[in-house]
């Protein structure tokens, strides 16, 4: 398999042939604005960096940092200017990881499975970093004579890892906090994500809070590196893929997260999922 170095085109190449592709990346393409996409996303940090705002939190990012985010899970990375920013990257269609499960084992858990306590982060040790750094090289360097079935093995492989890894922290729970928590930002997310079915405006938020309007657009800018704005507008496209997906009426999915009129519920959505509503039903529930 050939080694990207883009993670636009990784992405658009793992739904295009619904199978996976791999980016290795350094700082030099730009991060993206807070945003959904429609494949799985393995994000493993080799430099470490600032922080990731995935949903409703915030996380630190270390060397041998893994993150586990899926097609719901509405993301932004604070972008580092001068920084080296190493990363690989894997992305993943959805259905490509349903169809090499099994009924005893379920590859898709890592991505799927989100029980209370849920964190998008696990922080590998030494010999898992090497392990996983393994697996990864195996899959790009492998060509010739059964080069697709041993991509396909060391996959598989790889996510057997990564779901054994993830069913040890929950059975550790609570030990490792991996969230960053700053009170007054954690309680915000908290507010807007509990009432993302209203329209809230910065005045909303300010006089909830007791904190003037810039103070409150400075702090979350700071803790999230994205406004609160356009967060909010990732979210509540989140949750309607979400919803579109079971199969609710695109009219009920506009009402219940928040959109202020359908024109705005549909030109936010096509612009950020790249088709209208409708068709993204469509498309889930054929």
């Amino acid at each position: 398999m050939k080694e990207l170095n883009s993670c636009k085109e990784a992405m658009a190449q793992s739904i295009e042939n619904k199978y996976f592709s791999v980016a290795h990346l350094y700082k030099d393409e730009k991060a993206m604005e807070m945003h959904i996409h429609d494949c799985y996303e393995v994000y493993f940090s080799i430099s470490g960096g600032k922080q990731f705002l995935i949903d409703n939190q915030v996380y630190d990012i270390q060397p041998g940092d893994l993150f586990l985010i899926n097609q719901y899970d509405s993301h932004y990375l604070t972008q580092i200017d001068k920084e080296l920013h190493e990363r690989i990257v894997i992305m993943i269609d959805p259905d490509y990881m349903k169809s090499i499960s099994t009924q005893e084992t379920n590859l898709d858990a890592c991505f799927s499975n989100r029980p209370e306590g849920f964190t998008h982060k696990i922080s590998l040790s030494q010999d898992q970093q090497s392990r996983f750094l393994y697996f990864v090289n195996k899959i790009v360097t492998s060509n010739g004579y059964g080069h697709d079935l041993l991509e396909r093995a060391t996959f598989t492989e790889l996510f057997v890892m990564i779901n054994k890894l993830l069913k040890d922290k929950e059975d550790k729970k609570g030990n490792e906090q991996t969230a960053t928590y700053n009170e007054q930002v954690d309680a915000i997310l908290s507010y807007l994500n509990n009432n993302i079915q209203y329209p809230i405006s910065i005045g909303d938020l300010s006089k909830q809070f007791f904190i003037s309007e810039s103070y409150i657009c400075r702090i979350f800018k700071s803790a999230t590196g994205t406004t609160i704005n356009k967060y909010m507008t990732a979210r509540r496209i989140s949750i309607a893929k979400s919803l579109l997906a079971e199969g609710i009426g695109v009219s009920e999915v506009c009402e219940k997260c928040g959109f202020s009129d359908y024109s705005n519920f549909l030109k936010a959505f096509t612009k950020s999922v790249g088709i209208s509503p409708k068709k993204y039903s469509q498309n889930c529930n054929r």
